[in-house]
């Protein structure tokens, strides 16, 4: 992760009027850089889906953002909106990454199975829904973080992005 440029996004009612502290968001600040990596910018908005689809399309086409985790709002709930917001905005999906996050989680919770988190390429930047939860952001962030240098790599066009050329464990 180091010398990525990483741009964070809360999406909560309570935390944009300032009534609920924003943990999820400062814990992915922490990891992220602990890992190495430079926080450029870090926002939180209320769940409006073209507030947070405006904030996404600043974030990786004028600050240059390597990484975009966005925190919150990918619930049931009717004012979860991160995922249509993301939608709204990546050029392409990479299911892979919210698949494993919640394969992941549902070790943890059942209730894992009910997030509509999703990934996505806009640009070079590539766009990750995260939990609402601290912990579960841990969790997850410890999951994918290891395959984030290779996928910024490729889309910055360093390295191609050939699955035949993965490790293979003993060699």
């Amino acid at each position: 992760m180091k010398g990525l440029r990483v741009c964070i996004l809360t999406a909560s009612d309570s935390g944009a009027r300032g009534e609920r502290e924003d943990l999820s968001g400062s814990k992915i600040r922490e990891i992220v850089e602990a890992a190495g990596a430079t926080v450029i910018h870090h926002v939180i908005v209320c769940d409006d889906t073209e507030l947070i689809a405006r904030e996404l399309r600043d974030m990786a086409d004028n600050r240059g953002a390597d990484l975009i985790f966005t925190t919150g709002g990918t619930g049931l709930g009717p004012r979860d909106n991160t995922p249509e917001a993301t939608y709204q905005v990546i050029e392409k999906e990479v299911p892979g990454i919210a698949e494993a996050m919640r394969w992941h989680s549902l070790r943890y919770t059942p209730r894992a199975m009910l997030s509509r988190a999703t990934a996505g390429v806009r640009g070079k930047s590539l766009i990750v829904n995260m939990p609402g939860s601290p912990k579960a952001v841990e969790e997850c962030l410890q999951l994918i973080m290891p395959a984030l240098p290779h996928a910024v790599a490729v889309l910055r066009g360093e390295v191609q992005n050939c699955a035949a050329d993965r490790e293979t464990p003993g060699t």
